[in-house]
């Protein structure tokens, strides 16, 4: 099967006729037919019923009419591609991330990635936790970016810190906390928790959600599958919730507030190697020089 003979077929399909599908293409009747003939062959089926007066479709040549028209458009597709070897330079450069909310901070990196590098073609890869680190040890995406862990030796190569990002208090802006410059684990002792599940959390965040929880009733809190769930339930007056500054929208009716005596969390880029990947050394230093939200 060839683009000729599909377009002697879509020719005759669309016309009713071999003489007008003959002129169509600027090609002899005969011509016409014997692509025809050929094509029935190889398919093995009879695609036109043909009377001295009368050309229609077989329900065999209806069935194969919008499969013929999509191989053939994605044969032409395909051979445009290659037409100007130019735009045959394509780089693929996959991220992978945790969670969307880490994706989100990406956009400008991009545009600024793909002013660098006009050949660059993202992929945007969101998969659950270790997973990730699979895809990294295997080589499937050049970079993961998230929170260091801290257990460096359960994450395959190397990691670039890019930022280091405040642990904050967020609450509506009608909360009595929002009046506060910093808070303590006292301020919030009496606040309902809006709660992320402790494994898609950094470690330093889980384990002081886990001090907050401690003695109180399930009544107060609220427990979410996402960061930015967290920030609805937050918005919306349900409670309020800790998260590393980073995560947290820039929205106006959130009001975020460092926690005193919580370290700094390492947000970076983890990658197998450097070597012979310039995507990636001109990724992650446009990550360092231009990542967004960077609180300080």
């Amino acid at each position: 099967m060839n683009t000729f003979q599909l377009s002697c077929f879509l020719a005759v399909a669309e016309t009713l006729s071999f003489a007008r599908a003959a002129e169509q293409l600027s090609i002899t009747q005969p011509a016409v037919t014997h692509q025809i003939h050929s094509l029935e062959t190889e398919l093995n089926v009879k695609l036109f019923v043909r009377t001295t007066r009368t050309v229609n479709l077989t329900q065999e040549g209806t069935l194969f009419l919008n499969d013929a028209r999509n191989i053939l458009a994605l044969t032409i597709r395909a051979t445009k591609r290659f037409e100007n070897p130019l735009e045959q330079e394509i780089q693929l450069f996959s991220i992978g991330c945790h969670s969307y909310s880490h994706m989100f901070l990406l956009a400008d990196v991009l545009r600024l990635l793909a002013a660098s590098c006009p050949t660059v073609h993202p992929e945007l890869r969101v998969v659950p936790f270790r997973q990730l680190y699979r895809l990294l040890e295997e080589e499937e995406v050049d970079t993961v970016i998230g929170f260091q862990e801290p257990d460096s030796r359960k994450v395959p190569g190397f990691y670039k810190e890019l930022r280091k990002v405040t642990i904050s208090c967020v609450c509506s802006r009608d909360n009595p906390l929002s009046a506060l410059e910093t808070v303590t684990v006292a301020d919030l002792e009496k606040e309902k928790l809006v709660l992320n599940d402790p494994a898609k959390t950094p470690a330093a965040v889980a384990q002081f959600q886990g001090q907050l929880m401690g003695g109180r009733s399930p009544s107060d809190f609220y427990f979410c599958e996402s960061s930015e769930a967290e920030t609805v339930l937050v918005k919306a007056g349900y409670g309020i919730s800790v998260l590393p500054d980073l995560l947290i929208p820039p929205d106006p009716s959130l009001i975020r507030i460092p926690v005193a005596g919580l370290e700094p969390l390492s947000f970076g880029a983890y990658y197998k190697t450097l070597q012979g990947n310039e995507m990636l050394k001109s990724f992650i230093r446009i990550m360092k020089e231009h990542f967004p939200y960077a609180r300080r």
